[in-house]
């Protein structure tokens, strides 16, 4: 599917009477514009009329360039859910089926905000094997992301996968929609869910040394030494396992970092978190770490590489719809990768679709003239 293909598929709600500008064509510009680095609907407009030449080789364009207005009148009206539910079926396509691991977890727009208060936070699925957002769903702020987070698992394929989401995720209504939706669950469970958090901890105090299960593994970077060892035990006795849908794994997530330069012992963190698979200590440990992939390449990506946060979008739709669009263009720009250069970052590779009407073609599912 390409990205005329997904615009092609949302609905026009427009009054046709007094359409000038195609639909594929606003998004085709949206997308490439995002692409290239633009921020608001100015950047758009600007980029859109700076290329003109290169979108009505492809678009057809029936009145120019949309003005800034119109592609702000157009996501802002655009339905939130159509957009999304596009995207899904557009990343289905594209990208690899390999989900083993979907990390959830939510980010607030920073942006968008009204005085002081932010007005939108999104929750997403990403996958950390594709390196790509699945999903989203959008909350009015951070302490809704329990009701928002079985939405989000709800329009998921999760036949096995295995979902890990922080502890204000660790819901017994979310472990039970995902073993319903063919999945497993790994969740972080802290003293929001104290019962629980108690007997997972008493449970690792009373356990035998003998019996312990462990797998360490040390990474370096930043600056940072840090050593992870993860305890595993399949001691359920304390566990109240009629709340908490088909638990058979409970975890010990022992860190310690290293200050190199400094050499010294920065901080020592210990979590906790209960699954529905059985795995061995090594491949918990590792999907531990993968986890965190959700705050490393996707939202520090839209963040510092996108400026997501940057934005002030706040016209109805405007913020949720443009919040798509940027994970769209982030996606583009992961699976680019050009024949002659390598390890190129994403700013490198906004540049260059900025600079070159070649590279961004390419980057836009196009074939290079």
């Amino acid at each position: 599917m390409t990205i005329l293909d997904f615009a092609k598929n949302l609905p026009d709600c427009r009054q046709q009477v007094k359409v000038r500008h195609k639909a594929t064509d606003i998004v085709f510009i949206t997308v490439a514009a995002v692409i290239c680095g633009a921020q608001d609907w100015d950047d758009v407009a600007c980029l859109g009329e700076c290329k003109e030449d290169f979108f009505r080789k492809h678009l057809e364009l029936p009145n120019g360039i949309p003005s800034h207005d119109t592609f702000n009148r157009f996501f802002s009206n655009l339905d939130p859910q159509a957009m999304e539910e596009q995207f899904r079926q557009w990343v289905k396509e594209i990208c690899s089926q390999n989900t083993e691991l979907i990390a959830i977890d939510g980010k607030t727009i920073r942006g968008a905000k009204n005085g002081s208060k932010s007005l939108f936070h999104m929750v997403s699925a990403f996958c950390t094997a594709n390196g790509v957002s699945l999903a989203q769903v959008k909350t009015a702020e951070k302490s809704n992301e329990i009701t928002a987070i079985p939405r989000l698992i709800e329009v998921l394929d999760l036949k096995d996968c295995m979902i890990s989401i922080d502890a204000m995720g660790c819901q017994e209504t979310t472990v039970k929609k995902i073993r319903e939706k063919g999945g497993d669950y790994l969740l972080a469970v802290k003293n929001n869910q104290h019962e629980l958090f108690q007997s997972v901890e008493d449970t690792f105090r009373l356990q035998p040394k003998k019996e312990e299960v462990c797998s360490a593994t040390l990474d370096a970077g930043h600056g940072r030494i840090e050593e992870r060892a993860c305890y595993l035990s399949r001691d359920l006795s304390m566990i109240d396992t009629t709340k908490w849908t088909d638990v058979q794994t409970i975890l010990k997530v022992v860190s310690v970092r290293y200050n190199k330069k400094e050499n010294r012992q920065e901080e020592q963190a210990v979590r906790y978190y209960i699954s529905s698979a059985i795995k061995s200590a090594e491949d918990f440990n590792r999907c531990v770490r993968l986890h965190w992939g959700i705050e490393n390449n996707l939202h520090w990506e839209l963040d510092v590489s996108m400026g997501e946060d940057a934005s002030r979008k706040r016209a109805r739709n405007s913020p949720v719809n443009f919040s798509v669009v940027f994970k769209t263009a982030l996606t583009m720009l992961k699976k680019y990768v050009p024949s002659d250069m390598k390890n190129t970052s994403i700013k490198r590779k906004r540049k260059m679709a900025g600079w070159s009407d070649k590279y961004l073609l390419e980057m836009l599912g196009g074939d290079a003239e």
